[in-house]
């Protein structure tokens, strides 16, 4: 990004999508040139132009007006538009048999069309039976059986994780590989309060129409599917990527569900997260005989978790640090041994969330020497801050934003994903799209976990499911739109 377009980005609040779009999206060599469709004549375009928005035009509203996009963080349902939007360019040379990739585009609404009464069971299949990380054997099962149904090669229990599995389609020889992530853990005692079910069947529904389009259009490719547990707290994905289940993919795609306005999708980075449990061992004794003759393990985390209260005035408003003590089952009248906290620390970037892990740390020790305690610290698999792909993007909220009417921002999460790291290791994407939800009923929360069964939300991610599966398919059949995917993600 220019300097000038970084102070105009600070100025707005937000960089139009407008000034990605232009010089991202190439056409596609003629060696990729389907041979096996007939193509639709001017008339006929004509035709289906003036019956629905279009990827080959910008969108227009009911009244006609040409559809633009507002600041990135602007959720606002009105939408005051100019008069001209860059249109994108054409998928093909005029040449080809396949004109647009407005085609591609009807083939996957055709597919999700055709799966959408199936993916919606699906989902409130794996919403009814909620489990935990790691424990996603349900889910792991049905979708499992989902995926072999529709023609995919599935690897069960993958990578010596017992609820990961990878469903893999490949057509022709040669071409890239396009990777997608489907979770599947539930949350404790509320359920599926993060909406992972509807991530489950989003994931199964873009591999799915992006295999219908390489089909169609006879485009040499692969799909790759990954079921990815442990997401809420495991760093399943992180698991998955020291194991090598992402080492073939040329990109990764998937999205998650937030509260939001309605049609909404947020394009904003989440917080790098560690893990950290400190376990306290002291002495027991009689707390009222011999009080001397013990060593307090309890005193030492409410120590800790004092010092690290008093930390939070000195680190900067995008940082986090949150915590809780374990249940102790020890009788009042014993000194307790024994003390255990739990804690995630959070960071805009993976570098920051370093330096501040080792302030925490410093809490830890600082609270086991001041009671005489021996300190045992645990550090989790980091989630790295999420780097999104400006290209992928641009490309997504062309899809949603022109077909669907959607209203695209840039609102960065204090979440976190371990498909984060994934993003480090390759061109990624993760959009946030909204669900209906009530007042105070975001994520995990259980009301959230209504929402996520509700059929307004199936609507929603099938819609962004769409303007995925369009992305990944351009990611595999256009040669010159991945090699700005590659220049972006190297930059």
């Amino acid at each position: 990004m220019s300097h000038k377009m970084l102070d105009d980005h600070n100025r707005a609040g937000c960089l139009p999508l407008k000034r990605l779009w232009s010089p991202l999206f190439g056409r596609l060599s003629s060696k990729r040139s389907p041979a096996n469709i007939d193509p639709r004549n001017s008339s006929e375009e004509s035709e289906d132009h003036d019956k629905q928005p279009s990827l080959d035009r910008p969108s227009t509203l009911a009244n006609s007006e040409p559809m633009r996009f507002e600041s990135c963080c602007d959720f606002s349902a009105s939408r005051s538009l100019p008069t001209t939007v860059d249109p994108p360019p054409k998928y093909l040379d005029s040449s080809s048999s396949v004109r647009s990739m407005s085609t591609v585009m009807t083939v996957i609404e055709s597919t999700m069309q055709e799966l959408d009464e199936d993916l919606r069971t699906l989902s409130l299949q794996i919403h009814d039976h909620p489990e935990l990380m790691f424990e996603e054997r349900y889910a792991h099962d049905t979708l499992c059986d989902f995926m072999e149904s529709h023609g995919f090669a599935v690897t069960r229990h993958y990578l010596g994780l017992d609820t990961a599995w990878r469903a893999q389609f490949t057509h022709g020889k040669g071409g890239r590989t396009l990777g997608i992530n489907s979770e599947m853990d539930a949350l404790p005692v509320i359920g599926h309060a993060c909406g992972h079910n509807l991530i489950a069947v989003s994931g199964a529904g873009v591999a799915i129409a992006v295999k219908s389009a390489l089909q169609t259009y006879d485009v040499p490719g692969t799909v790759v599917l990954l079921g990815t547990p442990g997401e809420e707290g495991g760093a399943g994905k992180a698991m998955m990527l020291e194991r090598g289940g992402y080492r073939d993919m040329d990109a990764c795609l998937m999205c998650h569900p937030s509260a939001g306005p309605t049609d909404s999708v947020s394009l904003g980075s989440c917080l790098a997260m560690q893990a950290l449990e400190a376990e306290f061992y002291g002495q027991s004794a009689h707390a009222g005989n011999a009080p001397w003759d013990g060593t307090n393990a309890l005193d030492a985390a409410f120590l800790a978790y004092s010092s690290i209260s008093v930390l939070r005035q000195q680190i900067k408003p995008d940082h986090r640090i949150h915590g809780v003590i374990q249940g102790c089952k020890s009788a009042v009248n014993v000194i307790p041994d024994y003390a255990g906290m739990r804690w995630l620390v959070r960071a805009p970037t993976k570098d920051q969330l370093s330096a501040l892990v080792e302030r925490v740390k410093a809490c830890f020790e600082g609270a086991a020497l001041a009671t005489s305690c021996r300190l045992k610290l645990t550090e989790g698999l980091p989630y790295h801050d999420l780097r999104q792909n400006n290209v992928l993007a641009a490309c997504f909220s062309h899809a949603v934003s022109n077909c669907f009417g959607m209203n695209i921002c840039q609102r960065g999460f204090g979440a976190s994903t371990d498909f984060g790291n994934v993003s480090y290791e390759m061109p990624s994407l993760h959009p946030s799209y909204a669900i209906p939800t009530v007042t105070n009923g975001g994520n995990h929360t259980p009301a959230f976990a209504e929402s996520a069964r509700s059929t307004e939300a199936h609507k929603a991610t099938m819609t962004v499911s769409k303007g995925l599966a369009w992305t990944g398919f351009r990611i595999i059949a256009d040669d010159e739109f991945f090699q700005q995917v590659r220049e972006a993600y190297m930059n």
